[in-house]
Parts: structure tokens; sequence; C-alpha cells
């Protein structure tokens, strides 16, 4: 099918993405259309958790923010902002789904300031949930508009550790050991991180994106993956499932 937004496209890889069973830090909008796709086709198991409290929701209704009544629906149990964030910091949280207006070659994120922060340009929402996931659930993936000014060399302000600067950065800056940036699903294909160097690299490419696309849309040197792969369009089922069931007014979609 080609007749499908480049948000549907996101939606449907990261909802692949999800493994059954995992506990999962579920942000407001895509990633709640993600996870819920997810539990209808790929992770019924997947246990959601949100930042106001809301742990292993069924997310049979979209919820329209993290704290809303949706996010505890049928839920495991139904706590608090700290309890989440303590349960993050005791190992328990897989995976986090991340946004942010610029990301670096190390998988940082800013999502607080764009110029200097004393005097920026533009004053962002801020970290939230952002520093918490980021530096304490053992992987995550961000989920990111693909142009130069959002994929840049250095990031105006790290909200969001990646892996820093490097190789044992993460762990220099007393950060949990085996933690860090597993993926970016941005609107043209889907980065990882090189295992060695901890940089950014192109693995996955959307329907009709070519690599010299990327890197022109890339303010920094992006690794490439020797076979880089080419990511399935969305299917009928998954279409009909977001536009039908879980957004059918359209409101993130």
């Amino acid at each position: 099918m080609s007749d499908y937004s480049p948000n549907e496209l996101l939606i449907c890889i990261a909802a692949r993405m999800f493994e059954n069973g995992k506990t999962c830090f579920i942000g407001t909008g895509i990633p709640m259309l993600a996870a819920s796709l997810a539990q209808r086709l790929y992770a019924p198991d997947l246990i959601a958790i949100f930042e106001f409290g809301g742990t292993g929701a069924l997310l049979e209704d979209l919820p329209l923010a993290v704290g809303e009544a949706r996010t505890f629906h049928k839920a495991l149990s139904a706590t608090g902002i700290c309890d989440v964030m303590e349960t993050a910091q005791r190992g328990f949280i897989d995976l986090g789904f991340l946004g942010g207006a610029q990301i670096d070659p190390f998988g940082n994120l800013n999502s607080t300031v764009i110029g200097n922060y004393y005097r920026p340009k533009v004053r962002l929402p801020g970290s939230g949930g952002g520093n918490d996931v980021g530096s304490l659930c053992w992987h995550t993936t961000a989920l990111m508009r693909h142009d130069k000014r959002r994929f840049v060399p250095q990031v105006d302000f790290v909200t969001t550790p990646g892996y820093l600067t490097g190789p044992g950065a993460r762990e220099a800056a007393g950060l949990p050991r085996n933690t860090g940036p597993l993926a970016v699903i941005s609107t043209l294909g889907t980065m990882g991180f090189d295992p060695q160097t901890c940089r950014m690299r192109l693995d996955a490419l959307h329907p009709g994106v070519t690599v010299k696309e990327v890197m022109e849309n890339t303010g920094f040197e992006l690794l490439v993956l020797d076979e880089v792969k080419q990511n399935a369009p969305p299917t009928e089922q998954e279409l009909g499932l977001l536009r039908d069931e879980i957004d059918p007014t359209g409101l993130y979609i």
C-alpha cells in the first residue's frame, strides 16, 4: 500500500520493534499509538508504563496524555510518578520511547533550548521524564523527524543522555552499565548504534528513500551498515487498526 502518511509509517515501524512481555515506558502521542498497535498485533503481553503511574494498562482506547484515566485501564497497578521513576532506577523498565528537537551522533537528545541556555533562540518544553528514562531504562528508542536542524553534530543542551561523548562516557558519568540508546526511527529510516564507537549508524531505509537522501538531511557523518535493509511499508491490517480503532479521529495521526 502507498496511501499512508509519514506518521503512520513511523507508528507501524515502532510497533514492530516492541517485544512481547517487555516493560516499556510510553510517552504522549506516537509512542501511545505504536504501543496500542503492538498490543493488538505483535506483543499482546507488552507492559506499557506511563509517567504518572499507570503500569500494564490495556490500551483499548487511546489516552490523550500520560496522566489521564485510560493509562490506568485494566492496569496491573496504579501508582505515581515517584514509584515509576524508582521502578526504572531499580532496573525494571526495558525500553523507553523518547523524542526531542535535536539529536547528535551519540544519541544525546535536546528538548530544553535551542541556542544558549541563558539567552536561547527558542525555549522548549524541557525534560519531563526524559532524563530519567534516558538515564535509567535499559535502552531507549527515539522517534524523530529527519532533517539537518534536528540531526546535529552537537546538541545545544543535553536533556537526555545518549552515549554522551562515546564509549565508556555513560559509566564515567555514573549511569548504569550496559544501558543507552538502542535505535532512532526517523521519517527517512531506522538507525542503530555501532557497538565499538557508539556512533549512530543507518540500518534501514523507508520505502522510496535513498542513502543519499538520508545523508543530505543529516548534519553529521552517519555510519552506514554494510547491507542497508528496507523497512516494509504499513500493511492493510496495520492501517485499518490505526484509522478505525486506535485513532479514528486522527488526533495524533
